[in-house]
């Protein structure tokens, strides 16, 4: 994330008093800031974990301890484009549709178990600027409905497909 990114989701949580951290993860780092997040977790009793803007593998140990309580929003419709800048893949295929995914992590680079998806249409008009809009919108509601439906206990997680419940 970018400085001015950071410091607005600093003034974001500060507005709603909640506790901010940033972990500055390197690839020399990465497992002792893992370990210090594990902490940081565990001493606020955290049950859920919401990546949005990560940008990082977590640890098949990190994953292990909130197995199907991680949950990630992925802006292409897997299994179409996983891993990094699908927008700009489909832009090259072609593609008439994007979509946006939530679902949990696993230890496979976005092959967790679904728990929502939302398609919007595009056109030969649209740049790549324009699904990355289009796109983050779609993301924001798939990503909140798959929370919440998280929250109120309606996912049902069976090997890697899930339930969901009305």
């Amino acid at each position: 994330n970018s400085s001015a990114g950071v410091l607005k989701q600093r003034e974001l949580a500060e507005e709603a008093n909640i506790p901010f951290y940033k972990f500055e993860i390197t690839n020399e780092n990465k497992r002792e800031q893992e370990l210090k997040e594990l902490e940081l977790l565990d001493k606020h009793n955290i049950d859920l974990i919401v990546l949005a803007r990560y940008n990082q593998i977590l640890s098949p140990e990190f994953v292990s301890r909130y197995e199907n309580r991680i949950i990630n929003i992925h802006h292409s419709f897997l299994p179409a484009f996983p891993g990094k800048k699908p927008y700009h893949r489909a832009f090259e295929k072609g593609v008439k549709i994007i979509g946006a995914t939530a679902h949990y992590v696993t230890e496979e680079l976005d092959q967790g178990p679904i728990i929502e998806q939302g398609t919007t249409r595009i056109s030969h008009r649209d740049h790549v600027s324009d699904l990355i809009r289009k796109g983050e919108d779609l993301e924001k509601s798939v990503f909140a409905r798959a929370i919440q439906w998280h929250l109120e206990r309606k996912v049902l997680v069976y090997e890697n497909k899930t339930v969901v419940f009305d």
